[in-house]
């Protein structure tokens, strides 16, 4: 397997990514809030592409995994800007395949809207647009208000971990970044895997996803038991199976 681990620097942070060199077209993992490129999706789908030949990338952005920067620092504008420099660094003209798994399933949206006709095929994983605006705002109280008028951050419970911060940028700039509001104008094949269990994000935002995709070959894959994290073998199967029938037919096309 010739997957090759490097870092380049964009708006004066290092960041990380791994190469796996092989066939067009190449699938790019983006990660979730607070996740990044050694997660389990990500290193499943990097290994299932290196049996098929298939060049896949894998990246961290700033704040999260082996990159640079402040995670408070960090807004769904600024990792989705990661997200394309590293794109813009690695595989600047190749035709790509976005794989996005929760947040990273909004940043795959914006990527799509900056990359055109570079993408040919995407792939969302409990995927989470707008969940900023729709799925934090109206949870939060008065006092979590209060304190991210006067300190700029409030602690989010994370139940995978230690409270994640949340800060008053990133509700901010999540609002300039809403992808849900209008149609995504977009002909490839999609797939959007996700749990009817999920905690975090309603599977019914994949529905709603799909209603916003103009184009026709759009599929949704629900896993009734399945929870937002999506890491068990028999869900990193459904995910592997999703992603690899869009990179057929992408090819089949190209």
């Amino acid at each position: 397997m010739d997957e090759r681990y490097g870092v380049i620097e964009a708006g004066g942070v290092a960041l990380h990514y791994a190469h796996l060199i092989g066939d067009g077209p190449t699938v790019v993992f983006l990660p979730g809030f607070a996740s990044d490129m050694q997660g389990s999706k990500a290193v499943f789908l990097r290994d299932a592409c290196a049996v098929r030949g298939q060049a896949m990338l894998r990246l961290d952005y700033s704040g999260h995994g082996a990159s640079g920067g402040r995670f408070e620092e960090g807004t769904i504008g600024r990792w989705s800007a990661d997200a394309l420099a590293v794109i813009g660094a690695v595989v600047p003209t190749q035709t790509l395949v976005l794989v996005g798994s929760s947040m990273g399933g909004w940043i795959m949206l914006l990527l799509l809207r900056a990359l055109g006709a570079r993408v040919a095929g995407v792939v969302g994983v409990a995927a989470a647009p707008d969940f900023t605006e729709d799925l934090i705002r109206p949870e939060l109280s008065a006092a979590a208000y209060a304190a991210l008028a006067r300190d700029g951050m409030v602690p989010m419970p994370n139940p995978y971990g230690p409270p994640t911060p949340l800060t008053a940028a990133l509700l901010d700039d999540g609002r300039a970044q809403l992808v849900l509001r209008s149609p995504i104008r977009f002909a490839g094949p999609v797939r959007l895997v996700h749990g009817q269990r999920d905690a975090d994000v309603p599977w019914q935002t994949s529905l709603r996803l799909a209603e916003r995709i103009t184009g026709d070959d759009v599929q949704i894959v629900l896993i009734k038991d399945g929870e937002h994290r999506l890491s068990r073998p028999s869900d990193l199967a459904v995910i592997g199976d999703a992603t690899a029938a869009v990179v057929a037919l992408c090819k089949g096309s190209s």
